[in-house]
């Protein structure tokens, strides 16, 4: 779509945190009528709804948008939102008791070219990987992705993270009895 629409879809977003908790469906009524500007077949436009509904609470109702939006080939009209929707999606399916899907998701995104959108994709999975039980390789990910902005450190966070995958968790393993 054009810079004027995005501009007003931006500015729509701005304005998220004026909306009452139970303005939440003037605040989808808003993007619903920025959506309806797009041509049918366009994959802005669910993706702007899923955001609009994972936002206000409804992952449920968002995750069949961040789909369909994907399908419809936003990934290729832009990387950034693809990526975003990644991430979104995700963190929908992990709410709604699917983490193991937002693993799946999310696990190719660990080599995808970096951006900006990197340690969102490592917290959002570390989510993920939590809700299953493994908290460890969750916990991995994020120091991973703090060592990264730490002053001193980066070397021995980076080192420990490697080490929680690699090793055993402490009392885990062969018992002296």
């Amino acid at each position: 779509m054009d810079d004027d629409w995005e501009k007003r879809v931006a500015a729509a977003w701005d304005t998220f945190g004026d909306y009452a908790e139970e303005d939440a469906p003037a605040f989808r009524a808003v993007i619903d009528r920025l959506v309806a500007e797009l041509p049918g077949d366009s994959p802005l436009g669910p993706f702007e709804q899923a955001c609009a509904w994972d936002s206000t609470g409804h992952s449920d109702r968002a995750v069949p948008l961040y789909r369909q939006a994907l399908e419809r080939g936003l990934s290729e009209a832009s990387g950034y939102k693809g990526r975003r929707a990644k991430i979104q999606l995700s963190s929908s399916l992990r709410n709604i008791g699917r983490a193991e899907e937002g693993v799946a998701l999310l696990t190719p995104e660990l080599t995808a070219p970096s951006d900006e959108l990197d340690d969102a994709v490592r917290a959002t999975l570390a989510l993920c990987l939590s809700s299953l039980g493994r908290d460890r390789e969750g916990l991995a990910l994020v120091l991973e992705a703090l060592a990264a902005h730490l002053p001193r450190y980066q070397r021995s966070m980076a080192h420990y993270a490697r080490a929680l995958v690699d090793e055993p968790p402490a009392g885990a393993g062969h018992t002296d009895g």
